[in-house]
């Protein structure tokens, strides 16, 4: 089978799992990877921690640890993921292809709680600093 044959199964089986069996984790596992990321965005706002996205992208020496950080609070939602498309693939396909099943869990666990820490953690940092206070005017 040529690479281009693989990667064309790989993006057909990609497209069509948004419409198959098991739809509803492609609403539920971005909400919950998106609630660890306000979670943890606001603890980083409380012990004034860098941005998280920008220290994995710019910090190399805190890179690795906080991306193990990532990995740890979303790890069960990954897994998660990982097993709902085992399922699915052994149930529309027929069988089982492990590296789409990490890419969808990345996709559905990792990218959302990746692009929501930071800002979550921005927001906070803005709520405790007064500036939306209950007495604001």
């Amino acid at each position: 089978m040529a690479i281009e044959d693989i990667l064309q199964r790989f993006w057909e089986d990609l497209v069509a799992r948004p419409s198959g069996p098991l739809a509803l984790r492609f609403l539920l596992q971005p909400v919950m990877a998106t609630l660890f990321g306000i979670r943890d965005g606001i603890k980083d706002a409380r012990d004034g921690r860098s941005p998280y996205f920008w220290t994995v992208l710019s910090k190399p020496d805190e890179r690795r640890a906080r991306l193990v950080e990532g990995v740890r609070s979303t790890g069960k939602v990954m897994v998660l993921a990982v097993i709902l498309d085992a399922v699915y693939q052994i149930m529309q396909l027929g069988t089982f292809y492990p590296f789409e099943a990490v890419v969808v869990a990345i996709v559905l666990a990792f990218v959302p709680y990746l692009l929501i820490r930071g800002p979550a953690a921005r927001i906070a940092r803005w709520w405790s600093s007064g500036r939306l206070g209950p007495n604001h005017e």
